[in-house]
């Protein structure tokens, strides 16, 4: 027979429960980070620990405890969203800066919007939010500002253009669409949830108010973390496995292939920065499909199922462009993509890629509108994506499988201190 009183405090128990369960719950962002933090504390991470050539922090474990609460610094000698881990969640917008906006307009726009962005970044909500994501943590948030070469000319900062922010020079491949490309103003947004990410897209779309009007916008995704069984390198719609080769923030170069540094007088506003190009890269996925696995597999160099390249070994050993087959071929073809863009092939010149997927509905004939939100850091663009592309477009075997049919290039300031904003050290010099 059961003891009467453990029967009591069982249901007195439940009853407890069920009161709690019917009161109305306050859940803030800032609610959630404090409950998590006992559980999620692991998985904090702090900007650029990561780098882009993998997500080990993000994967895995409780989504409440170790995706939500996963916060990156805003504050720091470089931005944030640079060598983070890509999120799964990416939005790319470009604003131009509205007629007499000029410097004073812009100094208050990226003061609002930095200030927007550290609040959000850490889990909190700015004020007169909408509480769109009232309930999530940051969900390792970035927010990245950067500047294109219009941006200059209406602020009265022609004499501080940097020497590398000139127009990209174009290529025999190229099908841009003007409406889709440059732009004054560009903010990349990442998260791992995909409502953080739009809230913050909202929040800065509204903080522009009359200063910036949207030029453009592009929307993104990744795998989510914890979608695999280990922490893996991303695939991309074409189903290769793509990063791969990424410069590594443990290479002995890796700084000086990706920050600006070493600047002075006009330009020492950049140092702590980077450039980003960015390139909207549709995949001519019907054609794709329709090429045999092994024929694929040749034109990227390496195998579809594990990224091994076809010279041999796994996916991170390095590529021997000079293994020969046993009929004498070529292990990786002449036109191979990791050969035509192997800094080997191109005089030590590497990037840092962090893309995104995009997806954007079918034409009418049925073609889908997807492909690659390609985005290149770089510490000069011209030794770097334009050197790398130039080749490629004349050279590389899967220009036949896509289009690039947008494009620009900005010049991203360095981080900033807590009290600061992004782009103070140009706007008030």
């Amino acid at each position: 027979m059961k003891n009467p009183t453990t029967k009591q405090a069982k249901q007195a128990d439940e009853q407890a429960r069920q009161a709690e369960l019917t009161q109305p719950q306050e859940i803030t962002r800032r609610r959630l980070l404090g409950t998590a933090s006992a559980a999620g504390a692991a998985g904090l991470v702090a900007g650029g620990a990561g780098g882009a050539y993998g997500y080990a922090a993000t994967t895995g474990g409780d989504p409440l405890t170790s995706v939500g609460s996963t916060a990156v610094p805003f504050h720091g000698s470089h931005q944030a969203g640079i060598v983070d881990p890509a999120q799964a969640t990416g939005h790319l917008i470009a604003f131009d800066l509205a007629p007499g906006a000029g410097r004073k307009g812009a100094a208050a726009l990226l003061r609002r919007w930095s200030a927007a962005a550290e609040t959000m970044a850490a889990g909190r909500t700015p004020n007169g939010d909408n509480q769109i994501a009232l309930d999530a943590g940051p969900s390792s948030l970035t927010v990245t500002f950067g500047f294109g070469l219009g941006f200059f000319a209406k602020t009265g900062l022609q004499n501080r253009v940097p020497e590398n922010l000139a127009p990209i020079p174009p290529f025999s491949s190229d099908a841009l669409d003007p409406r889709l490309s440059d732009g004054d103003l560009w903010v990349q947004i990442g998260s791992d949830d995909a409502l953080v990410a739009f809230h913050t897209l909202r929040v800065l779309q509204k903080e522009a108010g009359d200063t910036a009007r949207l030029r453009w916008q592009m929307n993104g995704f990744n795998r989510a973390p914890g979608a695999t069984e280990r922490p893996r390198t991303g695939r991309n719609l074409m189903g290769q496995i793509d990063g791969t080769n990424n410069p590594k923030p443990t290479d002995k170069d890796f700084a000086a292939k990706v920050f600006v540094s070493g600047k002075s007088g006009a330009e020492s506003w950049l140092n702590g920065g980077s450039y980003a190009v960015v390139r909207r890269i549709r995949m001519l996925l019907d054609s794709w499909d329709h090429l045999p696995l092994d024929r694929q597999e040749m034109v990227i160099g390496r195998r579809k199922s594990d990224g091994a390249p076809l010279s041999g070994g796994t996916e991170t050993t390095p590529v021997d462009l000079n293994k020969i087959n046993k009929d004498g071929s070529l292990a990786i073809a002449g036109d191979a993509h990791i050969r035509v863009a192997a800094p080997a092939s191109n005089g030590g010149a590497a990037m840092l890629r962090r893309a995104f997927s995009y997806h954007d509905g079918y034409d009418q004939d049925g073609t889908p509108n997807a492909g690659l939100l390609f985005i290149a850091w770089q510490a000069d663009p011209f030794n770097g994506f334009i050197k790398v592309q130039q080749k490629l477009d004349r050279a590389d075997g899967l220009s036949r499988f896509i289009r690039h049919e947008s494009s620009a290039l900005f010049a991203v300031p360095g981080g900033c201190a807590p009290g600061e904003y992004v782009g103070q050290r140009l706007l008030e010099s």
